[in-house]
């Protein structure tokens, strides 16, 4: 594969994942069921107080396979400016988020408010590993979080 682009620094790469983190509306989820049967969906997220905030039906898949262990996989990007996030995820009711997560979670969703919505549960991912990188020249510095710590 060939690279036109110099490789960004990791420093840069943090600063461009936060960017997408603040700014991107959608992101892919996958999970396993506890028979290891994968599932990948797209969900809407917002980037609050430095975790993932996502909401999805409590009957679909992706709700029922972070139970009981919460692993789950999230990536931001096409395949030439990819953001891989692994981490824990929590369910958390509507009645039990806090309002100012559901008021920015409702904000960024163009209105939609699901936190009195009996069928819906938040998920909240908390990122335990980040790697980001755009080319073959940036795969070699690509991990950004180790065990829940930036390490640039």
């Amino acid at each position: 594969m060939t690279t036109t682009e110099p490789a960004r620094s990791r420093e840069q790469r943090k600063q461009d994942v936060l960017e997408r983190l603040a700014k991107d509306d959608d992101l892919w989820v996958a999970t396993a069921s506890a028979d290891g049967e994968p599932c990948l969906v797209p969900l809407s997220f917002v980037w609050d107080r430095e975790t993932l905030l996502m909401c999805t039906r409590r009957t679909n898949p992706t709700a029922r396979n972070l139970t009981p262990a919460g692993q789950v996989r999230v990536t931001l990007g096409h395949t030439r400016d990819v953001v891989l996030i692994e981490g824990t995820a929590e369910p958390v009711e509507g009645t039990d988020l806090a309002p100012e997560s559901a008021d920015a979670f409702a904000a960024k969703l163009n209105g939609w408010d699901p936190r009195n919505r009996k069928p819906w549960v938040y998920l909240r991912i908390t990122p335990r590993a980040v790697k980001a990188w755009r080319e073959e020249n940036e795969l070699a510095e690509r991990e950004l979080m180790r065990d829940g710590d930036w390490l640039v």
